[in-house]
């Protein structure tokens, strides 16, 4: 009888379930983390420090987020996508190209959220089922950050 379990004790079809969803978030959020270093670079008017900084904030963030998103999906057992192409293919968010609008670019951030919430709440829901702890406070706690965050970027936008 071959053993069912992965090397950390979860069932090893749910952890593959779960690294192919984590390999989507990850192409995601490498193309929203270069869309925040493009606005980072390429914002200007009247908000320009404000937004220059926030943008920088939010695109070491997101580093840190690809960077735990792949080391889980080692952690499970399987190999994190780490090229542009399969991320471009992958990703529903888009490159946003020669933004400098600061509106326009909140307005991105935004849009990219509602890519990565939809995900981070499937993920929550998958890993709670397989009993993965791990992934699951992964996406509990980038849910709670994002929520705020989409509060914020939408109270800047006067929404």
């Amino acid at each position: 009888m071959t053993n069912k379990l992965n090397q950390i004790g979860l069932d090893k079809q749910a952890s593959s379930d779960l690294a192919d969803k984590l390999n989507e978030l990850l192409a995601n959020y490498q193309i929203f983390y270069m869309n925040a270093r493009g606005f980072h670079w390429n914002i200007k008017g009247e908000k320009f420090f404000e937004l220059h900084a926030k943008f920088e904030e939010l695109y070491n963030d997101s580093l840190i987020k690809i960077d735990e998103i792949a080391e889980r999906i080692l952690t499970l057992g399987f190999t994190p996508l780490h090229t542009y192409g399969d991320y471009t293919e992958l990703s529903k968010i888009k490159a946003a190209k020669n933004i400098s609008s600061g509106p326009v670019a909140v307005q991105a951030i935004l849009d990219g959220y509602e890519v990565l919430l939809p995900l981070e709440r499937e993920l929550l829901e998958m890993s709670g089922e397989s009993s993965d702890e791990g992934t699951n406070a992964l996406m509990s706690d980038y849910i709670r950050e994002q929520e705020k965050l989409i509060w914020m970027y939408s109270a800047y936008l006067n929404r």
